[in-house]
């Protein structure tokens, strides 16, 4: 039987343009599913150092290591927190840490030590530097000095500056996505800094910390401190959808 070449492919482009279309419609979209398990355990780390409570410190930095963070990781994550809840418990949470590292490791436990943090010692201007991190966290521009707190105390204004933002932030052990969701989790564990903690949920935001992973982190705070903090962070993350619309 002699098949009419047009009529066949004709009827072909049009079967194979149906395919297409059903595989575009079909494909899975990529969906936002909240905090993977490293970042749940940032969150806890951080929630429990804020804290200072220590039992339940020791075992999420336990889960921690075994969702996959690595020791330099998690070190990161406690010297930063240094800026939000004290030297005091900074401290008290790597000191427990450096036990639960010994601890695994006599058990046999093999824990990846992590990229090496590299301090770039050789910058001209580190307050120009923590600015332009501080521009890159909040989308825009930020004066020099900063204006009303900078301006009455330009001594703290340097100090976030040049530490904080350039040789705490400016250090890639962390993603700034990672160093907000500990800054958040911390703030958010702690009561009178609402100010401070709406301030990062929008530099979390605009880092690319989903709505759903602020979702998650307060059901983590209510889980860790209670229903109290966790709805003050809602009203506060609602508040900024509100304002962004």
């Amino acid at each position: 039987m002699k098949i009419q070449a047009k009529p066949f492919l004709t009827t072909l482009i049009v079967i194979l343009g149906l395919i297409v279309s059903w595989n575009a419609n079909s494909a899975p979209v990529e969906e936002d599913t909240g905090l993977s398990q490293k970042e749940k355990s940032l969150v806890r780390i951080s929630s429990y150092t804020a804290q200072g409570k220590l039992d339940g410190l020791k075992k999420v930095l336990n889960e921690g290591l075994d969702a996959g963070l690595t020791i330099n990781e998690i070190n990161e994550a406690l010297v930063q927190l240094y800026a939000y809840c004290g030297f005091p418990r900074s401290l008290n949470g790597i000191v427990m840490f450096m036990g639960v590292v010994k601890e695994r490791k006599e058990r046999g436990i093999h824990d990846e030590q992590g990229k090496e943090i590299e301090f770039n010692d050789g910058v001209a201007d580190k307050y120009e530097q923590g600015r332009k991190v501080l521009e890159v966290l909040t989308g825009r521009p930020q004066s020099k000095p900063t204006s009303g707190f900078g301006q009455f105390s330009p001594r703290i204004d340097r100090f976030l500056k040049e530490h904080l933002f350039a040789d705490i932030f400016a250090s890639d052990i962390l993603s700034y996505h990672q160093r907000e969701l500990v800054t958040i989790a911390a703030l958010a564990s702690m009561q009178g800094v609402e100010p401070q903690l709406g301030a990062h949920i929008g530099m979390g935001m605009n880092v690319g910390v989903t709505e759903n992973q602020l979702n998650d982190l307060l059901s983590i705070i209510e889980e860790t401190v209670g229903t109290k903090e966790a709805e003050s962070g809602r009203n506060l993350l609602r508040g900024i959808k509100v304002r962004s619309n």
